[in-house]
């Protein structure tokens, strides 16, 4: 009860990070914690936020795809998007990987590694020329306007003030928030605005959709509780004084970590967890520096282990808090026309 005599009742989010390929991990997760389900788990979230490859699972939940068929699309689309889909093994399929590997890293001093018209392709087959507001599911996706200098973020229409995205298409969130730079192009979107990976600023965004449920939608610190799923944590040590060589790709792990922990920082304050009660739930296994890449596929198999492994651990754990039944209905308040048959 509140202090002015409604009822209250707990709001469940999903929140999951950006990270290419390691994307499998939280798809894994999440698909063996539907398997007790009998209905996609999208349908057990009030609101849910994703982050690039994070984006794209958000995205494809709240259209109502079970997250089986996420893993799906990682497991047998990954190695098609990320142009690792070659020849078997053997010596010459090796040798021809070899030098399509220094081939690449030639093209990528240049331009783009991966092609965005692939992702585009295998991505539009999971989404089905969706719009954002077919969505389920409230949802955040963070992306980043470079000619502005800005983030931009695309919502479903759960407040008055959402007039546009709820018309646009999903793809174009999923390609924008997903659009790392020197990995993809910069997308542009159907009005031409040109948009980038949402990584850049909000790589974990569990803060984001904190402050969305307490600002816009007026939910109730107390009442929220988050599942929070990260792409791996990587254990690195920096050099005392490190100079450019001494840092190397460690950089992109500075950075991404500072965001990350400073994103749940801010929603462990803005939720009182854990002094007032456990409101976030955060899972990110921790690995070796440098053993998981955001495009290498060849270990997609063993990043859905790890995810299936984490969820057989939490599953009794999360169940009576996320799992007991689904959410309300999501109700739109501006509502797509759908052209008359």
């Amino acid at each position: 009860m509140s202090h002015d005599g409604t009822k209250r009742q707990i709001r469940r989010i999903l929140s999951i990070d950006g990270g290419g390929i390691k994307g499998t991990l939280p798809a894994a997760f999440l698909a063996s914690l539907e398997e007790d389900l009998g209905e996609p788990i999208g349908r057990y979230f009030d609101l849910i936020a994703g982050t690039s490859t994070g984006g794209i699972i958000a995205l494809g939940l709240g259209m109502g795809c079970t997250a089986r068929e996420l893993l799906d699309l990682y497991e047998h689309r990954g190695p098609i998007i990320f142009g690792h889909n070659g020849d078997g093994g053997g010596s010459p399929g090796m040798l021809r990987r070899f030098w399509n590997s220094l081939a690449a890293k030639g093209r990528w001093a240049v331009r783009p590694k991966h092609d965005a018209d692939i992702l585009a392709r295998e991505i539009g087959s999971v989404l089905n020329g969706a719009l954002i507001g077919h969505s389920r599911t409230r949802l955040v996706i963070p992306a980043w306007d470079p000619d502005l200098r800005s983030p931009y973020i695309f919502k479903t229409a759960h407040h008055v003030r959402l007039q546009t995205d709820y018309r646009k298409s999903a793809l174009d969130a999923a390609l924008a928030t997903a659009a790392a730079p020197t990995y993809y192009k910069r997308h542009r979107t159907s009005d031409d605005v040109g948009l980038t990976d949402g990584g850049t600023w909000a790589n974990n965004p569990t803060a984001i959709a904190v402050v969305e449920a307490i600002t816009l939608l007026g939910w109730h610190p107390s009442d929220l509780r988050i599942l929070s799923l990260g792409c791996l944590d990587e254990v690195y040590m920096l050099p005392e004084s490190p100079g450019v060589a001494g840092l190397g790709l460690k950089v992109l792990n500075l950075y991404a970590d500072g965001q990350s922990h400073g994103a749940l920082g801010m929603a462990k304050l803005l939720t009182g967890h854990p002094y007032d009660g456990d409101r976030i739930y955060r899972f990110s296994p921790s690995v070796p520096s440098g053993f998981f890449s955001l495009d290498d596929t060849t270990k997609i198999g063993r990043l859905k282990g790890i995810g299936m492994s984490e969820a057989r651990k939490a599953k009794p754990h999360l169940t009576p808090v996320f799992f007991t039944e689904p959410a309300d209905a999501f109700v739109p308040v501006h509502q797509v026309k759908e052209d008359a048959a």
